[in-house]
C-alpha cells in the first residue's frame, strides 16, 4: 500500500512530489500549495495518503484518501 503514498518534499527553494519508496521526484513545483494539490489528486485516484513535509524535511501533516475503516478504531 505504501507505493500509492505521495510525499510533498522541499527541493532547494522549490517543492516536489515523491512517491513513497522512490529516490527520484515525480514532479517539481514553485510552491508547496501547488505540490500539495497535485499530490492530493494522485492520492485520490490511487487511494493512498499524502505526507506533507516542512522545510526541515519532517512530516508536518498527512491526509488519507484510501479505504479508511469506519468507524475508526479507538
Amino acid at each position: 500500500m505504501a507505493a500509492k503514498n505521495q510525499h510533498v518534499v522541499p527541493r532547494g527553494n522549490k517543492w516536489a512530489i515523491r512517491k513513497a519508496g522512490a529516490v527520484k521526484v515525480t514532479r517539481r513545483f514553485d510552491t508547496q500549495k501547488e505540490a500539495i494539490k497535485a499530490a492530493r489528486g494522485i492520492a485520490v485516484k490511487q487511494g493512498g495518503e499524502v505526507f506533507i513535509h516542512g522545510r526541515d524535511g519532517r512530516i508536518r501533516e498527512r491526509d488519507s484518501y484510501g479505504n479508511d475503516p469506519f468507524p475508526p478504531p479507538g
